[in-house]
């Protein structure tokens, strides 16, 4: 087929999508009166839970600062995509313009105060006690998000960007949310508001937020993303498989591979996975226990080896 009516066929299907969804592009706004409330437990519960859940977009390494970073796992023809500075930053911050109501709203739905939709920081099941926390700590006077006055790039999605957007719609808002308390569930709990399962499934575009296990290959890896040099590197396998997955590791060893980036027989892990260190043994324990529960599933992912099998 000719270059030039394929090149044609293609935008229009493009323009055909853009059409059948640039008719929603504003959602319901937030209406649940809410307002955060600082405990003994939040400051340190929302500082732990930030870098776990948005640092790896949000927390930039140069400045040990939230105050975002270029998004390379955008492909280019969709245009530049850069995270939000969330700092309190009057001239530059998320923060300070938002409530606590349309910011528990945006964690939740991905929509933001003026209705627009962001398909990308989805937590629909994250509990109550821990989006409370978030918040406490967003608006409190720590290092990380004191004010800082820089941006690091303006988004720019075009027409391809935008219809990727369009074709996600929010997730619904979910109250009364309980933080789980047994291992194996607060587990299951902790992959999904961390969000391993993003990169640890088939790809961005295939997730589920609401219903995590119903996403491509969920934790089965394949997703590619790329390092802040450029280079291509892939979800790993976290089922218990013992050949192509992460069944032959003892809870030391993933321990060790999370909080150091190093994996048994020493191979260093790639970024973003090359130092997760705040998170606490107890969060690793239970999620090294909720992944041994899952079906072993023998996917070897591109650009690592099968093990021997112990």
């Amino acid at each position: 087929m000719h270059r030039n009516k394929v090149k044609w066929i293609i935008t229009t299907v493009l323009l055909a999508h853009v059409m059948a969804y640039s008719c929603k592009t504003h959602y319901k706004l937030a209406s649940q009166p809410y307002t955060a409330k600082e405990s003994p437990s939040s400051f340190e519960n929302g500082k732990n839970l930030l870098a776990s859940s948005c640092g790896g977009c949000h927390y930039n390494p140069a400045v040990n600062k939230y105050i975002g970073n270029q998004l390379h796992d955008l492909p280019r023809l969709f245009g530049k995509l850069y995270s939000a500075n969330l700092t309190e930053s009057e001239m530059y911050g998320v923060t300070l313009r938002y409530t606590d109501q349309q910011l528990a709203y945006l964690i939740k739905t991905g929509i933001k105060k003026d209705g627009r939709f962001i398909p990308y920081m989805l937590r629909p099941n994250i509990a109550d006690a821990d989006l409370n926390d978030i918040i406490v700590y967003l608006r409190s006077t720590d290092a990380a998000v004191a004010a800082a006055d820089t941006s690091v790039g303006k988004t720019h999605l075009n027409l391809l960007g935008k219809t990727a957007i369009h074709m996600r719609k929010p997730e619904p808002y979910v109250p009364n949310i309980s933080k789980p308390t047994e291992s194996i569930t607060d587990g299951r709990y902790l992959v999904d508001i961390i969000g391993c399962f993003h990169c640890h499934s088939k790809g961005l575009t295939s997730l589920n937020y609401l219903h995590p296990e119903e996403s491509k290959h969920y934790m089965m890896g394949g997703m590619m993303f790329k390092t802040p040099d450029g280079k291509k590197v892939y979800g790993s396998n976290l089922t218990p498989c013992k050949t192509t997955g992460i069944g032959y590791y003892s809870q030391e060893d993933f321990r060790k591979a999370v909080k150091e980036g190093i994996a048994p027989g020493g191979r260093k892990l790639s970024p973003p996975m090359d130092k997760y260190d705040h998170l606490a043994d107890k969060q690793l324990d239970d999620i090294f226990a909720y992944l041994l529960t899952l079906p072993k599933a023998h996917h070897l992912v591109k650009g690592h080896v099968e093990t021997m099998e112990k």
